[in-house]
């Protein structure tokens, strides 16, 4: 596939100026979010993924065959920086997520093996508020056994008040739920 990092931005005026739809991946520090563009497209080094947390703290605009373009957005929840540094991350995603026409739907990555944070659950009720098409990706599959994963589902399906159905199961690691991705992706694009 097709796909080059076009720029980092942290203020509007810095957007790319692109025609493109945009789908933005957001979720905690640490949750996953540059390994799953990465293995979306097929590629292992296009997106910068890191142990460390907090190694996300620009917008990272990618065009993808000239079609779609992804955006890596920070990390939330992440305590190891100091409290402005958070602020003005939250500012950063807030002002993309709320003043971006391209911006056709946000992909929410939560952790298929905890249950939602605070923060979690403040950027789901956010995205609800603004009335955000989002797509909550549960990631990490390939670490619990199909029972475990059910009950996870289940339990997490619970704790957001949201049909499980709606979740997409993904793992950067195996691949599965790459596909049903996608068809979601290109859906929500109008392509």
């Amino acid at each position: 596939m097709n796909a080059e990092f076009v720029k980092s931005a942290v203020f509007e005026k810095d957007y790319p100026e692109s025609a493109l739809p945009e789908i933005a991946f957001v979720g905690r520090s640490n949750v996953g979010k540059s390994s799953m563009i990465n293995s979306l497209l097929g590629r292992k080094k296009l997106v910068k993924v890191s142990a460390k947390p907090g190694k996300t703290r620009t917008l990272n605009f990618f065009n993808i065959e000239n079609e779609i373009m992804f955006v890596d957005l920070p990390g939330y929840g992440f305590a190891a920086v100091s409290k402005s540094e958070r602020a003005s991350w939250a500012k950063c995603i807030e002002t993309y997520l709320t003043k971006r026409d391209n911006l056709k739907a946000c992909v929410l990555i939560l952790d298929i093996r905890r249950l939602p944070s605070e923060e979690d659950m403040d950027m789901l009720g956010w995205l609800s508020e603004t009335e955000t098409h989002t797509l909550v990706i549960l990631t990490k599959t390939d670490k619990l056994s199909n029972n475990q994963i059910a009950k996870q589902v289940r339990l997490i399906a619970e704790e957001v008040g949201i049909d499980k159905e709606h979740f997409f199961l993904y793992s950067s690691v195996t691949g599965h739920g790459k596909d049903n991705v996608w068809e979601a992706l290109r859906s929500v694009a109008g392509l």
